[in-house]
């Protein structure tokens, strides 16, 4: 059988030119550190890639919406923990203006300062988180959760909606308390044992106004007063709770984001980067193979039949 001088060149070249295109690919994935450079070198490799892309991806959103949570219960928190200091400080006063020892003065005195405690806690009620929307106001964020008429009379202005946003594929939370479950409403009992519910603040103001009518000698309205105080101390403190509660499921969720992000990379890493140390290996070694292939060309294409004639 006779092998033409055209095959052994179509043959090395063909030969050269698949080393050079392997060579090419190694030195290209070495550059990107990266083991797959398109899709249809590994279309299988790069189905995993891109799925376990998308899944970091969503998790990097949820990990987002964490952390605007965190930041919105961290206000709410603060303003609840300042309210109930401040609760503490108008019992405190109601207590000291229900005796016998006090003036009139003394006690017009205390009642100012009961007052302005009053005007601090429908600031705090009206509190705004870091974008501005308005704390306690359940859906309507955009609306000031509490509002004063002319005569003074505060009204709630919300909605008692719960939102709540996904920080998991299955899992949600809750990211505003509606007011009236933070600044409750108390119930009163009249002499004939009627019962009606008043707002948070009228129950204060009611208060307010019995310090300055009193005579000093107590009497049940200053004693109602006092013990509504404890009942509205109780809804605050009982949001707080609720509020550090949800805190600490965010905090636990991060930890699991954390997780589920650290074992996500690391799986990318095994399926998408690059074995330096093995493929520099592997490169020198087509190099070798390529210089081989170039230096069997060379002595090929020098190859003459009339050097054998004669």
């Amino acid at each position: 059988m006779q092998i033409s001088t055209n095959f052994l060149f179509d043959r090395a070249s063909k030969q050269m030119g698949s080393l050079q295109n392997d060579l090419a690919k190694s030195q290209a994935q070495i550059s990107a550190q990266k083991q797959v450079m398109s899709p249809s070198d590994a279309p299988d490799q790069n189905s995993v890639i891109t799925r376990l892309k998308s899944v970091l991806s969503h998790n990097e959103g949820y990990t987002k919406a964490l952390e605007s949570v965190n930041a919105r219960l961290q206000s709410e928190t603060t303003t609840l923990s300042s309210s109930n200091d401040l609760l503490v400080r108008l019992k405190e006063l109601a207590i000291q203006a229900n005796s016998a020892t006090q003036g009139k003065t003394t006690r017009a005195a205390i009642a100012t300062e009961m007052k302005g405690i009053r005007d601090q806690l429908l600031s705090l009620a009206n509190s705004t988180d870091t974008t501005g929307n308005y704390i306690f106001s359940g859906s309507k964020v955009n609306t000031p959760a509490f509002s004063s008429d002319a005569n003074g009379v505060v009204t709630y202005q919300g909605d008692q909606t719960r939102m709540s946003v996904a920080v998991g594929d299955q899992r949600n939370i809750a990211i505003n308390r509606p007011g009236t479950n933070a600044f409750v409403r108390v119930v009163r009992t009249d002499g004939a044992g009627i019962t009606t519910g008043l707002g948070f603040f009228q129950a204060i103001d009611d208060l307010i106004t019995g310090v300055k009518a009193t005579d000093g000698t107590g009497g049940p309205a200053m004693s109602r007063g006092i013990s509504e105080m404890d009942d509205l101390q109780r809804g605050v403190v009982l949001a707080q709770a609720e509020s550090g509660t949800d805190m600490k499921v965010v905090e636990q969720q991060n930890a699991v984001l954390d997780d589920t992000q650290l074992n996500l990379k690391t799986a990318l890493a095994s399926v998408e980067d690059l074995d330096m140390a093995a493929a520099i290996t592997k490169m020198q070694k087509q190099l070798l193979s390529l210089e081989a292939a170039q230096a069997s060309f060379a002595k090929v294409s020098q190859l003459s039949l009339f050097k054998y004639i004669g």
